[in-house]
């Protein structure tokens, strides 16, 4: 039989292909293992849910980004500005309060005094 030389070539090129499929795992995209880059990742997903007035999902995003990084001021105004839309006046104003705090405490404060 003349192709009968074939058929190893054929199984190893059927295994190899086989074995490029196998699903490898990929390394974490950079904002889950840096807490800044998952904190600004959340904190622009906020920004675009408030930009299309969702809120709710906004206040979720800035809250995420705070468990994320505490340190945050960006994350707490965030969170004061859709508190303050949900109508949750109160939690707003301590949200914008640890913002203003935090700004001071890192010497950038005009982030957040000329947003109120």
């Amino acid at each position: 039989m003349r192709h009968s030389h074939l058929a190893p070539l054929l199984l190893l090129a059927l295994g190899l292909s086989l074995a490029a499929c196998q699903a490898k795992p990929d390394a974490p995209p950079a904002h889950a293992i840096d807490p800044t880059l998952r904190s600004q990742a959340l904190i622009d997903s906020g920004n675009a849910a408030f930009t299309a007035k969702d809120y709710a999902g906004a206040a979720k995003r800035y809250a995420s980004a705070v468990a994320v990084a505490p340190d945050d001021p960006a994350a707490h105004y965030g969170l004061g500005m859709a508190l303050a839309k949900l109508g949750r006046e109160d939690d707003a104003r301590l949200e914008y309060a640890k913002a203003r705090e935090l700004a001071r405490a890192s010497g950038d404060s005009t982030q957040v005094e000329s947003g109120q």
